[in-house]
């Protein structure tokens, strides 16, 4: 009975309703002036050509800021995966797959041999959009890493990670200063000073892609060996370090002077020392409430990224970087590693699916390889190239060896040091926008960052082969990369 009642209730309130809106059409018409049917007249004349009307409307709708970006990220994310695929079938690490998407997509294949296929994909006027979406992605990624930095791990391995942690970051620093001396007149930009570019080429060698070295060290089945242990805690303190620096070279540059980067570091380390001492502790206490839970309230998770936000938003404005802010809010976050575990997986697959191809994309369009067109640009990127590898591998294998690890862990221990990958882009980006880098040098840089952490697989392989040795399994030190075993792209 009530189906029926309501069929017939249905029916009448659709028919007699749709009757009272034609009627008040009807009755609308009655209200229009004359200068509205003599404009109807010329549309009527108009209605021969209504495919070229079509046309333009198409034409319009398709090259609309929205449907650009909605197409962007369509194109970026397919070929990110499909690049990704394929570098994990010869043995890499997907990001460096997605990171070659990025340069086939820029200037130095699609826009070199399509030009109007880059043209549409990727006005200039789209790219401001992209870049601060990117942006919002490398802040949520330095959440996550910020988050699977594990400080007790690193203070259980203190004495030799710290050893071969800072002597891999002073060493290839100061060969890069060194080598900056001698590309500052011909590659520096017009208005930098030596001590800006010379600092930045120091930091863009030191850099180790801590995401990268977990993802291989899992891969390989490693993580929990004796050396995969010391490796993480390594890269952990190194990616400690080398972010404090970094944040230290952005004031100085941005500040202009040494005396004012002094305000500039000042602000810093009383916002850093204002996150560990009195943020952290009330973020612990909240993280023991929630040990057992499953999920996390929304007032919670959104709680958490207003720190998030404020903390990059903060950095922002002393002049140091919004990458650092979220990098330090991700370290405050409490200890507890479920609790972590629900928040890292709630952004990771935003963050490294959809938004850091966005980047890959962004550093590709920057990348141009065809400027380096002649023999003595590509003389130059070999220096560079072997001066990255020589001060990473080398610093760190020798550093690894003086505090007792056997020859076979300490060239292991330098070559996954000398793994640059995603985090030498962030670093190079910054420099760019910064102003610090020509494109000669940035393609450079990214060309060096590429070939160091392709060849760490083939490398480990062949010191495996060279000196075979059983694993010796250790239990792992804390959570240095709690979700190592999880991460799907780095």
């Amino acid at each position: 009975m009530s189906k029926k009642w309501s069929s017939l209730f249905y029916v009448l309130i659709v028919t007699g309703l749709g009757a009272v809106i034609y009627w008040i059409v009807q009755k609308g018409h009655t209200l229009q002036g004359h200068h509205v049917i003599s404009k109807a007249v010329g549309a009527a004349g108009a209605e021969q050509d209504s495919f070229t009307l079509f046309k333009d409307a198409f034409h319009h709708n398709l090259t609309e800021p929205l449907a650009i970006l909605l197409l962007q990220i369509i194109v970026i994310i397919s070929f990110a995966r499909l690049f990704g695929f394929l570098f994990k079938k010869i043995g890499q690490p997907a990001v460096i797959g997605e990171i070659v998407a990025g340069i086939v997509l820029g200037p130095s294949i699609i826009g070199a041999y399509f030009p109007d296929i880059n043209n549409f994909l990727f006005p200039v006027s789209s790219l401001v959009t992209l870049q601060f979406i990117s942006q919002i992605g490398l802040i949520l990624f330095m959440f996550i890493i910020g988050m699977e930095l594990d400080l007790k791990a690193i203070g259980k391995q203190a004495y030799g990670a710290v050893i071969i942690s800072h002597a891999s970051i002073i060493i290839p620093y100061a060969l890069g200063m060194g080598l900056a001396y001698f590309l500052y007149n011909t590659y520096a930009p017009d208005g930098i000073s030596f001590l800006s570019f010379a600092l930045f080429m120091g930091i863009t060698m030191s850099i180790t892609a801590f995401p990268v070295l977990a993802r291989i060290l899992q891969e390989k089945g490693l993580t929990r060996s004796r050396m995969g242990a010391m490796a993480l805690t390594c890269a952990a303190a190194d990616d400690l370090t080398a972010w404090c620096i970094l944040a230290a070279v952005i004031a100085l540059v941005k500040s202009g002077s040494s005396v004012s980067v002094l305000f500039t570091i000042g602000f810093s380390l009383a916002f850093v020392l204002l996150m560990l001492k009195v943020v952290h502790p009330m973020l612990e206490k909240l993280g023991n409430v929630y040990t057992k839970k499953q999920k996390l309230q929304t007032p919670i998770i959104a709680a958490l990224f207003m720190i998030l936000i404020v903390s990059s938003y903060i950095t922002s404005v002393i002049g140091i970087h919004a990458l650092f802010g979220a990098f330090i809010a991700g370290v405050v976050m409490p200890s507890n590693i479920n609790f972590r575990k629900i928040v890292i997986d709630k952004i990771e697959d935003v963050s490294i699916i959809l938004l850091l191809p966005l980047f890959f994309v962004i550093t590709g369009l920057r990348t141009q390889i065809g400027l380096l067109n002649t023999a003595n640009l590509w003389i130059t990127f070999g220096w560079v190239l072997l001066v990255a590898v020589a001060g990473k591998f080398g610093g760190s294998t020798l550093a690894a060896r003086i505090v007792g690890q056997s020859w076979k862990d300490s060239l292991s221990i330098g070559v996954l040091m000398n793994t640059r990958g995603l985090m030498q882009l962030i670093v190079l980006n910054i420099g760019y926008d910064l102003g610090i880098l020509s494109p000669e040098i940035f393609a450079m840089m990214v060309l060096m960052a590429l070939v160091t952490t392709f060849m760490t697989g083939p490398a480990l392989d062949l010191i495996n082969y060279l000196i075979p040795e059983k694993h010796h399994l250790v239990e792992h030190p804390g959570n240095v990369h709690a979700n190592a075993e999880n991460s799907t792209v780095l």
